[in-house]
């Protein structure tokens, strides 16, 4: 019954976690008024493998959770644990985990970085698999790498993930095999170690800088006294230097071992299959030995004479130029195992209302003029080691004691009182869609996603439940949710053992540990003005956007079988619909409107409103309905209200269901028709990005992120991340002058697809799409415009970060096409770009142990004729920049002289094609298809040949498109460099385009 819900805006985010919370023991009569849930007798033994034990699945020992009958649970002798359950989401995958009970937790001082190097050596060599040879291997079956083919490794765990396409009998058992010899017997050979020990260090590396040690410094304060405060997953440099065959062996031998060990299948096959697989390549897995215990993580522990009720301990200012201020505290309670039962979750869906009931006062605080831009209260149990609850929150100003206090004034009001029975019965509201759609969506849930509950489970230490038990546990419980109830848990949210500070800010000498700790021991005042309005608003009550009407015309666009239909409708003001009902999923439906002309209806002076337009252009509000307002209008629905731009259009975006598919229309054309243009969120998206604008300077990464879209449109300034004088210069006045005109220009293209009823949507689209006035035509020099590319330059482009001196980037870009009528073509160098990454993968990371994960992509925009891109990057060492381009030269030279291999286009095309015949089951694939060809027929002639363009590609056709498009000109070169390499190290310092707000070389 795992779920935490958080809401942000009217958006309501469902994410998985292992973050529970431990209850006081249920009062008699609250215990007694709950209904009893019986626990289903399990299914008939029938044709059982060994060591299945349907009748006691092990997950559910100690508790009255109602097993979920879809998983078969299986003891082998040898003390590994399995569950395996049939799921055909996607049709023909198999997904399989493997968890190892060891993580960096259990590694010794001199060990660490151990669990996650021994993670990357499975993948090396190991019994059946020779030296690299697992990721080609999987990638020819189609499984990509890092998407279906992936581990992690955790402070408790490591998980070898495998999301196996195409799972068919002789190749579903090879895997099984293949995996059981990665995890019980891999190569761990000193040559192997001193191969993967660069990579691992690369991956530290690019992990590193300021952000990597601002969570350092968080690990060692919040965990102080525990082991989790030294053990980052990644490791130390000196640990792993000095890691050998004899030591990595010997954690090896102490931890994988089958009683740590747990299997979990699932996916389109037989499970009495899928648990057979299991038994026969772990049934005889032997470990020699006892096991060693398990280690003793510590105990949070407030230091001597702290307050008992406001136990302040350890504080901590961490000084990081350039980054964002922001301070974050911890409430601090000890771990405890739980038993996991029904009274238990109770407590947790308590705790989840007591925690959206603050975080909504905080966000009414934040847009209401509080001196923190964002604030958060948000409990987790971290790593079996801590119940913790985070309170975190970003300053306005320098003045941070303020925001403290500010902060810390609406906790305390959520500490003095409880909640009315309105905000309660709102956030009720939220959940009950969140989790009735988690039962309504029960049969499309994902193996992948299943896979991963069960093993995030069993991390945790506790257990799982159906979507429809937990929608049970949560009705059945509604006359539990008082203020009384709601503000006891709330009181235990707010208290623990210690609370430990950290203060990050860019300005050294603004604060002190001792400041700090003298700020979270001063009485703080009750915010009396903390609490958020809870009163309903309803759509009938809200403005008609025109006079209804219905479509002038429909016609079927495209079909692929009957469950497939697109229908066009056309409407007499120029608005174009794409329906397509569905009934496999469920539940599911979304709602994207594409309007305007993209990047192009801005003036080139206009760059800074088109970077703010993500960030206020929705929360400015519509009609009567401010932020807080749409958030209200929301509740008990399931709305979004995305927003996003490219080169070609505008889009807005909801995820919704049937019942609610009017009402997200609704808001969508209202938004076109009757914008309202508050100033509030204006400032704040001008405050964000004005706080946030150094931090893009102090790591390769952040200096990408500000420039290179930039840079790859050629410096043109609506591409720009606004550098502060830019963005002192807006003001809400201009932010409506220009969104207001850019809202009334181009087409208007509404897409409906997933579970929905055909006729109540068109009916729906009558008045709303249907109602908007005319649209005014894109102006023809808009509608003309098109993007260039940067001239190639042979001594890179040299820009400056102010991070770390062992970090860099390097990027190669060439021009490419553009428009949908090369949309066949445009497939076809995505192989190239496959191909080309796979060789710089071998040539920066296997063989050079120089870059982690270096990454290659190509772009073709359809909606334009220009500006698409192929991009080549890696970060590395400073000193590797000319390795790197001397690669890429290499690879693209080659690949247009000689083309690929048979084998390395058959590694490139297999993974597509697997992921396309995957996503053909899903409404979305068919809306990402489509989207946009009620104007544009190329998307519709074109969808067809989807599968041939990719499965028929041919060697000889890759060659001709790195002739035409790699070596037929040289590439834009750009390296990141640290700024006291970046002016000699032989390249061209960053000059700025003149008038252009943003600069480079800072």
């Amino acid at each position: 019954m795992r779920r935490t819900i958080r809401t942000i805006g009217a958006i309501i985010l469902l994410l998985p976690t292992v973050t529970q919370a431990q209850l006081q023991p249920p009062s008699a009569a609250g215990a007694a008024a709950q209904p009893a849930v019986v626990v289903p007798p399990p299914p008939a033994p029938g044709d059982l493998p060994e060591f299945a034990r349907p009748d006691d699945p092990w997950i559910y020992r100690g508790t009255d959770i109602p097993w979920d009958q879809e998983w078969l649970f299986g003891e082998m002798p040898n003390g590994v644990r399995y569950a395996v359950r049939d799921n055909g989401v996607p049709p023909g995958q198999v997904s399989i985990r493997v968890r190892i009970d060891a993580g960096s937790l259990y590694e010794k001082d001199s060990e660490r970085g151990f669990a996650h190097l021994i993670e990357h050596l499975l993948f090396r060599q190991s019994k059946y698999l020779g030296d690299g040879e697992a990721i080609p291997h999987f990638q020819r079956l189609g499984a990509s790498l890092g998407n279906d083919t992936n581990a992690i490794t955790s402070p408790t765990q490591t998980v070898i993930q495998l999301d196996l396409p195409n799972a068919r009998g002789p190749v579903l058992e090879d895997s099984f095999r293949l995996l059981s010899g990665m995890i019980r017997e891999p190569t761990l050979s000193e040559a192997n170690i001193r191969t993967e020990v660069p990579i691992v260090l690369a991956e530290r590396r690019e992990r590193g800088g300021a952000q990597a040690r601002a969570a350092d410094a968080s690990r060692e304060l919040f965990f102080s006294g525990q082991l989790l405060a030294s053990r980052n997953p990644i490791g130390t440099v000196p640990t792993l230097e000095a890691a050998n065959q004899e030591s990595v062996r010997a954690f090896y031998r102490r931890w994988y071992r089958p009683e740590n060990a747990v299997v979990v299948v699932s996916g389109d096959a037989n499970p009495m299959m899928l648990a057979k697989l299991v038994e026969k390549y772990f049934g005889d897995w032997a470990a020699s030995g006892k096991p060693d215990p398990q280690p003793d993580f510590g105990t949070p522990t407030a230091p001597d004479g702290a307050d008992p009720a406001n136990p302040v301990g350890e504080t901590r200012v961490l000084v990081e130029p350039g980054q964002t201020r922001s301070l974050v505290y911890a409430i601090v309670r000890p771990w405890h195992e739980v038993t996991d039962n029904i009274e238990y979750n109770r407590g947790l869906l308590l705790d989840s209302i007591a925690q959206a009931i603050i975080n909504r006062r905080l966000e009414a605080r934040a847009r209401g003029g509080g001196t923190f831009l964002f604030a958060s209260a948000e409990r987790d149990k971290s790593a079996r080691s801590t119940d913790t609850t985070y309170v975190s929150f970003a300053p306005l100003t320098a003045n941070w004691k303020s925001a403290l206090n500010d902060v810390r004034g609406v906790l305390a009001d959520a500490l003095a009182q409880p909640p009315s029975q309105a905000e309660i019965d709102r956030e009720i509201a939220e959940y009950d869609v969140i989790f009735a759609n988690m039962a309504q969506q029960a049969s499309i849930q994902a193996g992948s996603k299943l896979a991963d509950d069960i093993v995030n489970a069993v991390d945790i230490r506790e257990a799982v439940a159906a979507p429809d038990t937990i929608l049970a546990v949560f009705r059945d419980m509604k006359a539990r949710f008082t203020p009384n109830e709601v503000f006891a848990h709330t009181q235990e949210l707010l208290k623990g053992d210690v609370i430990r500070a950290l203060y990050l800010t860019p300005e050294a000498g603004e604060a002190d540990a001792e400041a700090v700790r003298a700020a979270m021991l001063t009485p703080v005042e009750v915010a009396v003005d903390a609490r958020s309005a809870a009163e309903a608003i309803s759509f009938a009550d809200l403005p008609e956007i025109g006079t209804p009407a219905e479509p002038t015309s429909r016609e079927i666009l495209f079909s692929n079988g009957r469950e497939r239909q697109v229908e066009k409708l056309t409407f007499a003001n120029g608005v174009r619909v794409l329906l397509m009902p569905t009934s496999n999923e469920p539940g599911r439906a979304t709602v994207r409107v594409r309007f305007g002309g993209g990047y192009r209806s801005f003036a080139k002076e206009e760059g800074a409103y088109a970077a703010l337009g993500s960030m206020a252009l929705v929360s400015s509000g519509l009609g009567p309905l401010g932020q807080n307002e749409l958030d209200q209008i929301a509740t008990g629905r399931k709305l979004g209200f995305s927003f996003s731009m490219d080169e070609a259009s505008f889009r807005f975006e909801g995820q919704t269901r049937a019942e609610d598919v009017e009402d997200q229309l609704y808001l969508f054309a209202a938004k076109l028709a009757l914008p309202r243009w508050d100033p509030a969120p204006v400032e704040r998206a001008k405050a964000a990005s004005l706080l946030s604008y150094a931090s893009l300077a102090t790591d390769p990464n952040g200096v990408l992120n500000r420039d290179l879209d930039w840079l790859l449109h050629n410096r043109d300034p609506r591409f720009a991340t606004p550098d502060p004088e830019a963005m002192n210069k807006v003001t809400p006045e201009g932010f409506q002058q220009v969104w207001s005109r850019i809202l009334q220009q181009g087409p208007v293209e509404v897409d409906v697809f997933g579970d929905i009823d055909r006729e109540k949507v068109v009916a729906a689209l009558s008045r709303t799409f249907g109602a908007l006035a005319e649209r005014q035509p894109l102006p023809a020099d808009v509608e003309s415009q098109r993007f260039t590319f940067p001239a190639a330059n042979a001594r890179p482009l040299a820009l400056e970060h102010n991070g770390d001196a062992d970090q860099a980037a390097a990027v190669m870009a060439w021009p490419i096409g553009a428009g949908s009528a090369g949309l066949p073509q445009s497939r076809k160098t995505e192989l190239l770009a496959e191909v080309f990454s796979n060789r710089l993968m071998d040539a920066m990371r296997e063989r050079a142990g120089a870059s982690y994960a270096p990454y290659v992509g190509s772009r073709w925009p359809l909606g334009v004729d220009s500006g698409g891109t192929f991009v080549a990057m890696a970060q590395l060492p400073p000193a590797q920049t000319d390795a790197f381009f001397a690669a890429a030269d290499k690879i693209a030279d080659d690949l247009a002289a000689n083309g690929p291999t048979a084998d390395e286009l058959a590694r490139a095309t297999e993974p597509v094609l697997q992921a396309l015949w995957r996503m053909q089951s899903g409404y979305t694939f068919w809306m990402n298809q489509l989207e946009g060809g009620a104007f544009d027929a190329n998307r519709v002639t074109y969808l067809p040949t989807i599968i041939a363009d990719y499965q028929n590609t041919t060697p000889a056709e890759i060659q001709a498109l790195a002739a035409r498009y790699l070596a037929a000109r040289d590439g834009f070169r750009l390296a990141v460099l640290p700024s006291d390499k970046a002016g000699s190290a032989g390249m061209q310092t960053g000059v700025p385009a003149a008038g252009v707000p943003t600069t480079v070389g800072r």
